[in-house]
């Protein structure tokens, strides 16, 4: 038996996509807001995981809406964040390398995050 085809299928998920893209801002504002976090100097390992959660939630969808690049630069980062989890950022020895490489994706993603490659 065939599998019933929806004609609204790519209709609907054009609105997802327009949908995911309306909120980028916000989340990239959630993202700064978790790296400023971390840069505190009483942040603790919570900082870290709250910043990890974020870039793997872009990880996971952006690809998705057709957002390829943005969510590939996140998965880079995010899995970076890994081995670091349940550490306070000031624990961590690369932690301002790493913290340049957010700041770059932020500036790169809120300039163009449809764009087809990472030019952070």
């Amino acid at each position: 038996m065939a599998t019933p085809v929806d004609p609204n299928f790519r209709a609907r998920l054009s609105a997802l996509g327009d949908k995911y893209a309306a909120g980028i801002p916000a989340t990239l504002q959630a993202i700064s807001a978790a790296l400023s976090h971390c840069r505190n100097a009483d942040s603790d390992a919570e900082s870290l995981e709250k910043l990890h959660s974020l870039l793997h939630g872009v990880a996971g969808s952006a690809a998705t809406f057709g957002f390829a690049a943005y969510g590939a630069e996140a998965r880079r980062i995010e899995q970076e964040l890994l081995p670091l989890l349940g550490k306070r950022p000031a624990e961590v020895g690369a932690w301002d390398a790493l913290a340049g490489q957010v700041e770059r994706y932020l500036s790169w993603a809120a300039r163009d995050p449809k764009a087809q490659v990472y030019e952070g």
